[in-house]
């Protein structure tokens, strides 16, 4: 399941990225070859920017490629690294569920019921929103998917976990 979660995500952050690509693109084009540029394209790269950064932390977590600072933690006994991998992953899961999803939950929803809309595009900022708890669902399943597969003796701290997608690559395939 988690591979399906990684295929989807993965999938998802190019489109978005694509999408924001052609949209500054075109942003561009009407601001400098016609009179008239475009009013809605600002907006878009921005709510898409929003997007890509939060399920961007997502992927970057899966893959452990977001920031830390592991030398005293190297310095450590292998035991401690391990006590000290579960409380990071124990710690990101409950931000994850009490900031993102239980607090950006609730984001979207008031913003929902109070019926706020974006002035170009006319979407509903809750919807803009909703990539909060999604994001924080994500980093959850994955913390947990890491302290499980810890406790089961399958994966160490390692700094970059490979991806299916990352091997297939590296084969050539």
């Amino acid at each position: 399941m988690i591979k399906v979660f990684d295929k989807i995500l993965s999938s998802l952050l190019v489109l978005l990225m694509g999408l924001m690509v052609l949209d500054v693109t075109w942003q561009i084009f009407t601001r400098f070859a016609t009179s008239s540029p475009s009013s809605w394209t600002e907006e878009l790269a921005r709510f898409l920017l929003i997007w890509i950064g939060l399920l961007g932390a997502a992927w970057a977590y899966r893959t452990r490629a977001h920031l830390g600072l592991s030398y005293l933690v190297e310095q450590q006994s292998p035991e401690i690294q391990k006590a000290l991998a579960l409380f990071s992953y124990g710690a990101s899961a409950l931000f994850a569920v009490l900031v993102m999803i239980y607090g950006g939950g609730q984001l979207v929803a008031l913003t929902l019921e109070l019926n706020q809309y974006s002035p170009s595009l006319g979407w509903r900022i809750g919807y803009v929103y909703l990539v909060i708890p999604l994001s924080g669902m994500l980093i959850t399943v994955y913390a947990l998917d890491f302290i499980r597969a810890m406790l089961n003796g399958e994966v160490y701290i390692q700094p970059h976990l490979r991806t299916d997608d990352d091997t297939n690559e590296s084969r050539g395939e």
